[in-house]
């Protein structure tokens, strides 16, 4: 199995869990903070559009981190994009031969300093990261924003049901 098949492998078991937890958040509560420094439920949501976004420029070329679409105003629009842009995603990296993935592309290597990243070690970067601040159910916990149950969410179960 290649690292582009075991990559496609996780992706394709991390985004329907990613997608129950958003689906699962009361869209009444998307814009919650558990803590001022903390970002809201729909924040959230729209980064790991962004993180998308940002993997797709990577396999063009260059990230434009300025270039970051603009969030829409409800929490079931950013869920929409999400999946919209998911399912996207799944076919842009099916397509993307496995030599591209193995070239470079400018990333943030430390605090403030640029450097050369694999694209295949940022495509598992932001998919590991999307993950982190998604949470793992039952709780739905990690960032905090996404807890489920602290926001009156239907509990999920360890495989995200």
């Amino acid at each position: 199995m290649t690292e582009k098949e075991q990559f496609l492998g996780q992706l394709e078991r991390e985004l329907p869990t990613t997608m129950r937890v958003l689906r699962a958040y009361p869209a009444a509560k998307a814009d919650l903070k558990p803590h001022a420094r903390c970002k809201s439920a729909k924040e959230l949501a729209w980064m790991f559009v962004t993180e998308q976004k940002a993997s797709e420029q990577a396999l063009d070329g260059g990230i434009e981190f300025g270039k970051m679409p603009k969030a829409p105003a409800t929490l079931p629009e950013v869920i929409a994009t999400y999946e919209q842009s998911s399912k996207a995603f799944v076919e842009r990296i099916k397509r993307t031969p496995e030599v591209e993935l193995n070239k470079t592309v400018k990333f943030f290597v430390a605090p403030k300093q640029m450097g050369d990243m694999r694209k295949m070690d940022l495509l598992w970067f932001m998919l590991m990261d999307s993950v982190h601040h998604r949470g793992l159910p039952p709780h739905g916990r990690r960032q905090g924003a996404l807890d489920l149950r602290a926001v009156g969410g239907r509990a999920l179960d360890v495989a995200g049901r």
